[in-house]
């Protein structure tokens, strides 16, 4: 069977929204280590990991021999009406590295019903459907998260069941806060905070909901520290903070475990998809246990957390620490935003290099100025597939290319990703 059968079948039976990558799309047939094949028989370097999701890479023997000996016991499925030890046994993991006191964990099987889950329990918490978003973010496909979803590309629909109010995000090239020093956007960013609270709000928020560093919107980040300055605020009215950490869990940023970590915070929630299941559904919210423990109701999810998905989330964990890939992530990550700030330097169509380890993005504009381009940025998209290296998009005008690598990212396969990056820079130049 060809990739032209499949596109034509995929076209007759799937939604015209759900988007194809590539001008000639690929079927990717098999896996090893960091690089994929397609059906065609051709080989890429994976930066983008199924969109920061195949965390260790592909064939991880340790993953595979751990789903193999659930798989042999014939049990995939009980519900969580049932003990399963392979979920308690992660959740423990979980709760231990979550940062979170007294935690508890509610598994999931994606990171939009992780982050429906931390609403839940946040509105019940505070009996209060008021809810603090942040300009730009991404947090779900579903109608809640969409409602949350400061990304028109992303918000498919404009009904919402929650009242939101926007906060300016921390995209550093354009808005309001642009111009300003770290020290002067975080002081701006708290009264503009308290201004929203005071005109929006009926004073019963239940609680902001931020990426560390926004994942669809580009990878863009406001300046370390300023959920810790938000959270002194928020702290006045108890209003609670949401960590989205699909993205940035798991040790990707390289300086710390979680992205909260770097703003001298701790979160009442975070919630946690994508890498930890290296390709197996897995996600969910962890929380203080009075916060958690709030739903009023019985509630529960018919398969996050079941033995087989927990079972690789426990092997992928402990691969994780034992090859202690937050600091690999941080040195490898270092080599790419590094040779990717020489090559911009010498390059007008480069805005920015941003991000931090494995979580990287290179903002595309027309020459000599900060207009998006995102005909340029899918030049370079097309031409670092046709050169054998896979890649995100991404950002408000489609002008990001974002990589998300697998923490395993060796030395070399930086520099040889680097190397295609910068020709197909400058051959969109």
């Amino acid at each position: 069977m060809t990739t032209d059968d499949l596109l034509d079948r995929h076209r007759a039976v799937l939604p015209s929204w759900m988007p194809l990558y590539y001008d000639e799309p690929i079927e990717i047939v098999s896996g090893s280590g960091r690089r994929v094949t397609d059906a065609a028989g051709r080989s890429y370097l994976d930066f983008f990991g199924g969109v920061l999701t195949n965390m260790l890479g592909y064939d991880i023997a340790e993953v595979r021999e751990a789903v193999e000996r659930q798989l042999r016991t014939g049990v995939v499925h009980t519900s969580t009406l049932y003990l399963i030890r392979e979920q308690v046994e992660l959740a423990e993991k979980i709760a231990r590295l979550s940062g979170i006191p007294d935690a508890r964990v509610f598994f999931t099987n994606s990171g939009t019903e992780a982050n429906e889950a931390a609403l839940l329990v946040a509105t019940n918490y505070r009996r209060s459907h008021q809810i603090l978003a942040v300009r730009n973010s991404y947090h779900g496909r579903s109608y809640a998260t969409m409602g949350i979803t400061g990304h028109r590309g992303w918000s498919a629909s404009a009904l919402n069941p929650l009242q939101v109010s926007w906060l300016h995000s921390g995209d550093r090239l354009r808005g309001l806060l642009s111009r300003l020093d770290d020290d002067a956007h975080i002081d701006a960013a708290v009264e503009d905070l308290r201004e929203v609270l005071a005109t929006q709000s009926a004073g019963d928020v239940a609680c902001l909901i931020a990426e560390p560093i926004q994942g669809v919107g580009g990878f863009t980040h406001a300046p370390d520290g300023l959920l810790g300055a938000w959270k002194k605020v928020l702290d006045e009215s108890g209003i609670l903070l949401i960590s989205d950490e699909v993205q940035t869990g798991w040790g990707r940023t390289g300086e710390h475990f979680w992205g909260y970590q770097a703003h001298d915070v701790t979160p009442d929630l975070l919630t946690f998809a994508k890498g930890v299941g290296n390709g197996f559904a897995l996600a969910g919210v962890v929380g203080r246990a009075d916060v958690l423990n709030s739903v009023q109701a019985i509630s529960f999810s018919t398969f996050g957390g079941n033995p087989i998905s927990t079972a690789a989330g426990s092997a992928v964990l402990d691969y994780l620490l034992e090859h202690d890939l937050q600091a690999n992530a941080a040195r490898v990550g270092a080599i790419l935003r590094d040779g990717l700030r020489a090559a911009a330097q010498r390059s007008a169509i480069v805005a920015e290099v941003r991000g931090k380890g494995l979580m990287l993005g290179v903002e595309f504009v027309q020459p000599g100025s900060r207009e998006p381009d995102p005909a340029i940025t899918a030049r370079v998209f097309e031409e670092c597939r046709r050169a054998g290296l896979l890649v995100g998009k991404g950002g408000l005008y489609g002008n990001v290319i974002r990589m998300g690598p697998p923490l395993t990212l060796t030395e070399e396969e930086a520099r040889e990703g680097l190397g295609i990056l910068v020709d197909a820079i400058g051959a969109a130049s």
